[in-house]
């Protein structure tokens, strides 16, 4: 640390604060893309902290790093996923399931945005994916225009909490700080515990929301029978099974595997697992998609299908690659350590501890990508939440949870709401109103988790 505060702010934090302002005001008065913000916030970062010596070997320090391979790998999925009609065929085995029940609409849109979480990895794919299907559903079926709106946000947000992105930087973090303790296979099977116990959460309030609004069940003639369905849509149900098999392997067998490869072979196969499934994944999607492939799985179809992809991929990945970067400058003026003592310094105990970091990321998430938070300041979410005595593990476990699904739910940022805003045809002022609800929720249940008086049970 510097030691320099300006205005009873240390100067690191002060720079955290600059940051934000440039970004925002790249974001909302210039109405740049994001990605653009971000991009454009690692030279900002560079030149404001006048470590000029950091910016070539920083600039390509993410290409470096596996994780964000695996990110891009996952990202492709979820695009796939979406492209060959393969999201279509899960999502009718759920209507099948669950389009009886009174707001049957918002099940389904709760769980066709779990299982595409998943896979994907990002709020506002998932309500680009889904949320085309589910929200005129939820509104023919008696649900408000702002709830059906608000539904398809909350859900979708799960994407950040269970898929593929800035919660594999929170692992990097993690093992980071303490080398050798966690597996990653590990990390993501409590990912998805977190998520599980967020999906609770949103059960209970889909229930309330669907008794006050009177909201009917799907109309019969407008779900498939389940055994149609499952006969048209059962390969689609493997795709998890792939993903989720090998982590499950990886993290209970990890002795025997240890025993047939050594140390260095289980760490390499750790380390490789995952980019490997996903690649399987993709290739699984593209043979039981093919017929909705332009051109088919031949060379021209794969070729065309791939540069679709890349449309949608290429402005996540760039958000998350300058973010990394932006998080190794900061890294190396010791921004971690300064947010420390400012968060250790207001003594609070674990409770208070909770609370502050859950209201102070939401705030975050009003101008902030979650990458973004989590990797300037993960590494000081992690350590302090270890200080007042939590679960280090449990800490970055739920760190998505209030970093990149807050930043979908919050405007003036808030992609996931606007997104389900324009299929819902809503207007702001109503549709802010209910968010804040499910924001509210998402709160509650976050600060249970990090408290550890919900069990995520892997650690």
């Amino acid at each position: 640390m510097s030691g320099i505060t300006i205005a009873g702010l240390p100067l690191e934090i002060f720079y955290l604060i600059e940051l934000l302002l440039f970004i925002v005001i790249i974001f909302m008065v210039f109405k740049r893309p994001i990605y653009e913000a971000i991009a454009l916030g690692f030279p900002f970062t560079i030149i404001m902290t006048q470590r000029y010596d950091l910016f070539w070997d920083y600039l390509i320090y993410p290409t470096t790093s596996s994780l964000f391979y695996i990110i891009v790998t996952f990202l492709v999925l979820a695009h796939i996923l979406n492209q060959t009609g393969v999201v279509e065929k899960l999502v009718r085995i759920i209507i099948a399931i669950f389009g009886k029940l009174p707001g049957g609409a918002g099940y389904v849109s709760l769980f066709g945005s779990s299982a595409m979480a998943m896979m994907s990895g990002t709020g506002p794919g998932n309500v680009a994916a889904t949320g085309v299907i589910t929200i005129p559903a939820m509104i023919k079926t008696g649900y408000p225009r702002a709830l059906a709106a608000t539904t398809e946000m909350s859900c979708s947000t799960l994407g950040n909490q269970m898929g593929p992105g800035l919660n594999i930087v929170g692992f990097g973090i993690l093992a980071a700080l303490y080398p050798d303790t966690y597996s990653l296979s590990t990390f993501w099977l409590a990912l998805w515990i977190v998520g599980a116990w967020l999906i609770v959460q949103r059960i209970v309030f889909l229930y309330a929301f669907a008794k006050y609004y009177k909201v009917k069940p799907i109309p019969e003639e407008e779900r498939p029978k389940l055994g149609k369905a499952l006969k048209e849509g059962w390969q689609a149900l493997l795709i998890p099974v792939i993903i989720l098999l090998p982590l499950l392997i990886d993290s209970s067998m990890k002795p025997f595997i240890i025993s047939r490869l050594g140390e260095a072979g289980q760490a390499a196969f750790s380390g490789t697992l995952l980019m490997f499934v996903a690649g399987v994944a993709c290739v699984y999607a593209m043979y039981i998609g093919r017929k909705n492939i332009e051109g088919g799985f031949s060379a021209a179809g794969t070729y065309k299908l791939f540069k679709n992809t890349m449309r949608g991929v290429i402005p996540v990945s760039a958000t998350i690659f300058f973010a990394y970067a932006i998080s190794v400058v900061f890294k190396e003026i010791a921004m971690q350590d300064a947010v420390e003592q400012w968060f250790l310094g207001f003594g609070l105990g674990s409770f208070g501890w909770a609370v502050l970091v859950v209201v102070f990321t939401a705030f975050l998430g009003m101008v902030l990508p979650g990458s973004a938070q989590v990797a300037i300041l993960g590494g000081a979410i992690i350590t302090t939440g270890a200080a007042v005595g939590l679960n280090p593990a449990v800490v970055a476990a739920v760190m998505p949870a209030i970093t990149g699904c807050m930043e979908g739910m919050t405007p003036p940022m808030a992609l996931c709401l606007y997104a389900a805003m324009g299929i819902a045809k809503s207007g702001f002022k109503e549709t802010a109103k209910l968010a804040y609800i499910w924001i509210a929720g998402h709160m509650v249940m976050a600060v249970l988790l990090l408290l550890g008086l919900l069990p995520i049970f892997v650690f």
